[in-house]
């Protein structure tokens, strides 16, 4: 039976908080939740449903196929175990392939040593079969294998994303800290916004929230950028089957929008390379893009979700500055933009005072390490301000 015919688990790992949106899409997509985690969901179906999934997954990072689960109390019994298992079904004589893991095992110290060991292992058995061996290394261009090895028992995947979902392949230009391409979606997604409303993005960056929010608009496919897979790398893999999977996602796109996107940016190199980006993606034409403060926005008549993503501030002179930048969102979303749901992604909640508006809601997310909250305010004609 071909891998990708076989059923097993799918295990979807993304950033932590953001299971509650990768479980509604793993829905919509159509496949069962089996069981949810801090940082990712268990799902099932065959290696082409994988396939499917990194095209169509927004909020998720990696998606891994599961190939076998094997006991292992020592590195000596994972590499017998590696060793036993088919990998010519699953790597070409003259592939690439590489190895991550995550190592909670008493007789390891280095989770690089178990790579070694399982790239040890696969190497062996290839020299035996074929007197041949793949050739391995760390990056992610070829075949990526991922061991989860937790006490004396060892799941091992097929990272069938390869690089992480993250890097759709449309930001050229990323500027400094930019947020990643799945938190924003996940962001954009948890404000409820699905593209029948207006979407304004003050201090835009280089478009990463503005770009997603048009992806989501159209119902696009966030993989069709994407020209490298790891499951495209698999020997039994049929370029006509993505491609099937392609047209089909292309057909379903919408071509226009029912609201506005716009997003502007006081820092003209800002705005030139948000604009490359939304090229690259292919949107765009759909966005308006402005160089100005935050403050001199263009908010249409309407409603719609209105979202910043300031700084978090590090040292005291940022932080004493910030403080006037938080208070002048509070007082923008107040003024100008009645009607709107206001929301701001910030790391920083002291500085989040300073908005002074009173929060519907405060949602967790984590960008990287740092934990976030995006904050919620409902504006109306003459909000007042609150104690927060």
């Amino acid at each position: 039976m071909s891998l990708f015919t076989k059923n097993s688990s799918i295990l979807i790992i993304c950033a932590r908080e953001i299971p509650p949106c990768l479980r509604e899409e793993i829905i919509s997509i159509g496949f069962p939740i089996r069981s949810e985690f801090t940082a990712g969901i268990e799902t099932e179906g065959t290696l082409e449903d994988s396939m499917k999934l990194n095209l169509m997954i927004r909020t998720g990072h990696r998606v891994l196929y599961l190939l076998e689960e094997l006991q292992a109390h020592d590195p000596d019994e994972l590499y017998r175990g590696i060793a036993e298992m088919p990998w010519e079904n699953y790597i070409s004589k003259s592939g690439f392939f590489s190895v991550t893991s995550f190592v909670n095992n008493p007789t390891i110290r280095d989770s690089r040593f178990a790579n070694v060991k399982c790239k040890d292992a696969i190497a062996d058995r290839f020299l035996k079969m074929y007197g041949v061996r793949p050739d391995s290394g760390p990056g992610r261009t070829g075949v990526v294998i991922y061991l989860y090895w937790s006490k004396n028992r060892c799941s091992v995947y097929l990272d069938t994303s390869g690089e992480p979902l993250s890097r759709r392949g449309y930001r050229k230009i990323p500027l400094v800290a930019p947020m990643q391409e799945t938190l924003a979606a996940a962001v954009i997604l948890a404000s409820g916004w699905r593209g029948d409303e207006n979407f304004i993005n003050p201090m835009c960056g280089s478009g990463t929230l503005a770009i997603e929010a048009a992806l989501i608009a159209l119902d696009r496919a966030p993989g069709l950028l994407r020209n490298n897979f790891g499951f495209m790398h698999i020997p039994d893999f049929k370029k006509s089957s993505w491609s099937q999977l392609r047209n089909t996602a292309n057909r379903k796109s919408k071509k226009e929008l029912a609201g506005k996107i716009i997003a502007t940016d006081i820092n003209p190199k800002a705005i030139d390379a948000a604009r490359k980006n939304a090229k690259t993606a292919g949107v765009e034409h759909l966005i308006e893009f402005h160089v100005s403060d935050y403050s001199d926005t263009p908010v249409p008549a309407g409603a719609g979700v209105i979202m910043a993503n300031p700084e978090y501030g590090e040292r005291m002179g940022e932080l004493e500055h910030l403080k006037e930048t938080y208070r002048g969102i509070g007082d923008f979303f107040k003024q100008k933009c009645s009607g709107y749901r206001g929301y701001i992604f910030t790391g920083n909640l002291e500085l989040a005072k300073n908005v002074g508006l009173k929060t519907k809601r405060r949602i967790p997310f984590y960008n990287s390490n740092i934990e976030c909250r995006l904050l919620e305010y409902s504006l109306y004609e003459g909000s007042k301000k609150t104690v927060k």
